[in-house]
């Protein structure tokens, strides 16, 4: 099949070899993939992955082959592909924390392969790694039956690809992280695809105020159509906690950083209002760190959430998001900012570096 591959050096897209699906391993034909900046940050270098690897981790598909032992999913299943294709026995799957699965946290995503410890794929007879157990830019997919969420048939295969990571992790935020108390106020720094779908998910957490913070204004314009009630367009030399407080002075009840710079952590830890919880949603590179005060967070009664793939239960959060999207509760397609061809991904992850895009998705 065609993957895109990454070697350290280079984004190419090759000739590789997919294995059957093993025991409780389904196949998937991938209908769409999404570019994420977790894509950036591995061609980078800012985040250590086993290589060479298949690229990708949102994706969409129908299921075409099934291993032995597969008891949920069947040929000609619409799936959404999930990168935390939990084990469902570990102490945090058994917790109903399955963004925290063992078997993820320790073999799957550290060591780029599947649930046995070997990789489904090869080229030249020699292993490639699995990014995050879905390595989705390909034309076809093996992941664990829980990496696969079934879903309803009648959703467009394509736009539905986005709620594997982008929606999830946004939406999730805010209602499983940060616990959103309605008639709160919200903040949301950074509003690419993460951020507008911190957006949607505070707007339908019934938000009495969300403002949408960034450099771009069309981006901006955006945030503003999919339910952000105030803008701030952040400026050269501008105190951005400082603007966040006078746009809301009665308080922000919850900041959430969709863009994981150091320098958007502190400042949404600078403008909660009393009580207030900042969740860090956006990931920064490995090893660094923030400053706060913590003598004005435990005087003020504040909170630092820490947000992996937004505390979501995929099994149960993503059909439920599927849903939202056909009733109309979620608007996806204003999130997608291009549809390209597989070997267009390098071109697709140069767009994304220099924020000339949104979501973007690869149709194999």
């Amino acid at each position: 099949m065609k993957a895109v591959t990454f070697d350290g050096t280079n984004v190419a897209v090759s000739d590789v070899d997919l294995a059957e699906p093993r025991h409780g391993e389904v196949r998937v034909q991938v209908s769409a993939a999404g570019v994420c900046h977790s894509d950036l940050h591995v061609i980078r270098g800012e985040w250590a992955v086993p290589l060479p690897l298949v690229m990708g981790h949102e994706g969409s598909g129908i299921v075409d082959a099934v291993g032995e032992g597969v008891t949920t999913l069947s040929v000609g299943d619409h799936v959404v592909l999930s990168w935390v294709p939990n084990c469902g026995k570990c102490r945090y799957c058994l917790l109903g924390r399955p963004a925290q699965c063992e078997l993820v946290a320790s073999v799957v995503a550290p060591n780029g392969v599947l649930y046995d410890g070997t990789s489904r794929l090869s080229k030249d007879g020699k292993p490639i790694h699995h990014y995050l157990g879905v390595s989705s830019f390909a034309e076809m997919v093996v992941v664990p039956e829980s990496g696969a969420i079934k879903v309803r048939s009648d959703a467009p295969l394509d736009v539905i690809a986005l709620v594997g990571c982008a929606v999830a992790t946004g939406v999730g935020a805010v209602r499983n992280t940060a616990h959103f108390v309605p008639g709160s106020t919200a903040a949301v720094i950074g509003c690419g695809g993460v951020g507008l779908s911190v957006i949607q998910g505070a707007r339908l957490e019934k938000a009495s105020a969300i403002l949408a913070v960034d450099v771009a204004a069309d981006k901006l314009e955006l945030a503003q159509k999919l339910g952000a009630t105030h803008t701030l367009l952040v400026t050269p030399g501008m105190n951005v906690p400082e603007a966040m407080k006078a746009i809301i002075p009665e308080g922000l009840d919850y900041v959430f950083d969709a863009i994981g710079k150091i320098m958007t952590t502190e400042q949404s830890i600078q403008a909660l209002g009393l009580g207030g919880s900042a969740v860090v949603v956006g990931l920064p590179p490995t090893g660094q760190s923030a400053q706060f005060d913590p003598l004005v967070l435990a005087e003020a009664d504040q909170r630092i959430l820490g947000c992996n793939y937004g505390s979501t239960v995929p099994q149960r959060d993503i059909p439920r998001l599927v849903d939202e999207l056909m009733s109309g509760d979620l608007d996806l397609e204003s999130m997608i900012s291009a549809r390209r061809p597989l070997d267009e991904a390098e071109s697709a992850l140069a767009d994304l570096n220099s924020g000339a895009a949104l979501r973007q998705l690869l149709l194999p």
